[in-house]
C-alpha cells in the first residue's frame, strides 16, 4: 500500500508553524506534493531531512512554488512545461515575468516491489475575477492550461502509472463549490476553465479520484477562506485533486479529504487530499 497526499501549504514556513509537522507524523504520507511552498531549496530541504525532494521554486520571490516529497528513491526529476509552447502575450498584454515557474515538477518514484510512479505537483494559476479589467491573468491562465493539457496527453497515454495532482484553481461543477450561483462568472468556475477539465477526463482519459471516490456531492471541499465563517459552515470550493492516469486509476483503494477538525486547528487554507493505492 501506497498513501500520497497532496496539500497547497499556503507558504511552508507558516504551515509547519501551525503544526503540518505534527500532522506529517500522523499520517505519514509515503509521497507529500505541495505547492504554494513560497521557499528556496534549503528551506525546504531542511524541514525534509531524510526525504527525497524534488522542488521548483517560482523566479518571483515568495510565490508559488511546487514540490514533491517522498520517502520512497526518486529514479528521475523532471521541472516544468517550457516545452510545450511559448508564454502567451495575446491582445498586446505583457505576461508576468516567470508566470511558467513554481508551478509543474515530476518525479519517478522507484517502488519497493519494482517499477515506477510518476508523480506530478501542480499548481495552476488562480486567473482574475475580473478578467475584463485584468485580461493578462486570465491569458496567463489559459495558455498554462494549453500547456498542461500537452503534457497530459501524454502522461496519460503512457503504460507507467502516473498521478497529476494540486491545486488546479478550478472547480469542475457545481457540486464543487459551495456557491455556485454567485460564481458563475469568478474565475475558478468560468465555463471556458471547467472546458478544461472535461477535456482531461473526456478525452483523456484522465479520472478525477476525488470525485470518483467522494460520491455525488456537494462537496467535499478542500478550501475556505481564512475570513468569516466560511470554515465553520462549510461553504468552500473543491479545488485540489488528485487525477490518475488509466493506469493507475484501479490501483486506487481510498482517497478522502482530511479535514482539520476545528478552524484553529488548520494549518493552510487547503485541506489536504490523501489517497492510498494498492502498488
Amino acid at each position: 500500500m501506497l498513501t500520497v497526499a497532496t496539500a497547497n501549504v499556503n507558504g511552508i514556513r507558516a504551515a509547519m508553524r501551525r503544526g503540518m509537522d505534527s500532522w506529517i507524523a500522523d499520517r505519514s504520507p509515503d509521497v507529500l506534493l505541495m505547492q504554494e511552498v513560497r521557499a528556496p531549496d534549503a528551506v525546504l530541504d531542511g524541514f525534509f531531512d531524510g526525504w527525497h525532494v524534488a522542488h521548483q521554486a517560482c523566479d518571483i520571490k515568495g510565490r508559488a512554488g511546487v514540490a514533491v516529497a517522498s520517502r520512497l528513491p526518486v529514479h528521475a526529476v523532471r521541472v516544468g512545461l517550457e516545452a510545450y509552447g511559448p508564454r502567451s502575450s495575446e491582445g498586446g498584454c505583457e505576461p508576468e515575468p516567470a508566470v511558467d515557474t513554481g508551478r509543474w515538477v515530476e518525479a519517478d518514484v522507484e517502488l519497493p516491489g519494482g517499477g515506477l510512479l510518476t508523480v506530478v505537483s501542480a499548481y495552476i494559476h488562480s486567473g482574475s475575477t475580473w478578467p475584463v479589467d485584468n485580461p493578462v491573468k486570465m491569458v496567463e491562465k489559459y495558455a498554462y492550461l494549453e500547456k498542461v493539457t500537452a503534457r497530459l496527453a501524454e502522461l496519460g497515454s503512457g503504460p507507467t502509472p502516473t498521478l497529476v495532482a494540486g491545486d488546479l484553481n478550478i472547480a469542475h461543477h457545481n457540486v464543487d463549490i459551495a456557491n455556485w450561483k454567485g460564481n458563475l462568472k469568478n474565475a475558478g468556475f468560468l465555463p471556458e476553465e471547467r472546458a478544461y477539465l472535461d477535456r482531461w477526463f473526456d478525452e483523456l482519459g484522465w479520472t478525477d479520484l476525488g470525485r470518483a471516490h467522494g460520491g455525488e456531492g456537494p462537496g467535499p471541499y478542500t478550501w475556505w477562506s481564512w475570513r468569516g465563517q466560511a470554515y465553520v459552515n462549510d461553504k468552500g470550493w473543491r479545488i485540489d485533486y488528485q487525477l490518475a492516469n488509466p493506469a493507475l486509476a484501479p490501483r486506487a483503494l481510498k482517497v478522502e479529504v482530511d479535514r482539520a477538525p476545528t478552524y484553529e486547528e488548520r494549518w493552510s487554507d487547503h485541506a489536504p487530499l490523501i489517497a492510498t493505492y494498492d502498488l
